[in-house]
């Protein structure tokens, strides 16, 4: 008894420990591969930290974290949704950071026509363009605001296949499901030989990735560790591998 007891005190002294050792990150579904990437190379840095990482539609994500989720690092693929999360007191505040800048751009499968400008989607040999929901996805919302400016958008609008993400924009690209779809220049180099860049669209707001800690988090160190680290030299030079820019 007096075992058990005792095995029973040394969980409820280690659980604590082990408990502020997890680290939760939800970051935007164009940040997958890279987070993917980043993920070891914190862990080893940091002995004790065990990254758990979340990626969907940043939009989607803000929506997870004004339910509950637990989350202790949010990154989105745009300035407005870190904006609703503050507004929200999903965030702290003072730890918010921009770590990487990213191209929107216009894409089609290997092999397609080409697309060369968002006008030449109104073409006849263009049926289907993919598009992430403006709703939640910002690749979505930046190409909306693209087309809105060059009164494209309303006109386009028979076209549109609406997806959850842009990284399933990019698979209707490389499975041929859509004639042009708009993505990330990271995710369309993701693509490889399926999907060929045609156009990169000029944007009034540029796509930039902001990063904080949550107000909710229980490993504020941690967390803070791990948005620290994404502006690091090591970090920067992964994210430069993916196609990510400096902001």
């Amino acid at each position: 008894m007096r075992k058990i007891i005792l095995a029973l005190a040394l969980v409820l002294i280690l659980a604590p420990t082990a408990w502020c050792g997890e680290l939760i990150v939800s970051a935007a579904a164009s940040l997958t591969d890279t987070f993917n990437d980043l993920k070891p190379v914190f862990e080893k840095a940091h002995p004790g930290e065990t990254v758990t990482l979340n990626f969907a539609a940043s939009g989607a994500l803000l929506a997870q974290m004004a339910q509950g989720a637990p989350v202790d690092v949010f990154a989105s693929a745009d300035q407005k949704t870190m904006n609703d999360a503050e507004s929200k007191n999903l965030v702290d505040t003072s730890t918010r950071v921009t770590f990487a800048k990213n191209d929107l751009v216009i894409a089609t499968p290997a092999g397609a026509p080409a697309v060369k400008s968002m006008a030449a989607l109104g073409g006849p040999k263009v049926q289907r363009v993919g598009i992430g929901n403006p709703d939640s996805v910002p690749a979505g919302r930046y190409a909306k605001a693209a087309l809105t400016k060059a009164g494209l958008w309303d006109s386009l609008a028979p076209k549109y296949i609406m997806a959850e993400s842009v990284r399933q924009v990019l698979d209707y690209l490389a499975r041929g499901e859509v004639d042009a779809g708009f993505v990330y220049a990271t995710d369309a180099k993701k693509g490889g030989d399926k999907v060929a860049v045609t156009a990169i669209i000029e944007l009034e707001t540029p796509v930039t990735y902001p990063v904080a800690v949550t107000k909710g988090t229980k490993n504020k160190k941690g967390a803070q560790a791990f948005v620290d680290f994404l502006k690091s030299a090591e970090a920067q030079k992964i994210l430069a591998a993916r196609g990510f820019a400096k902001p």
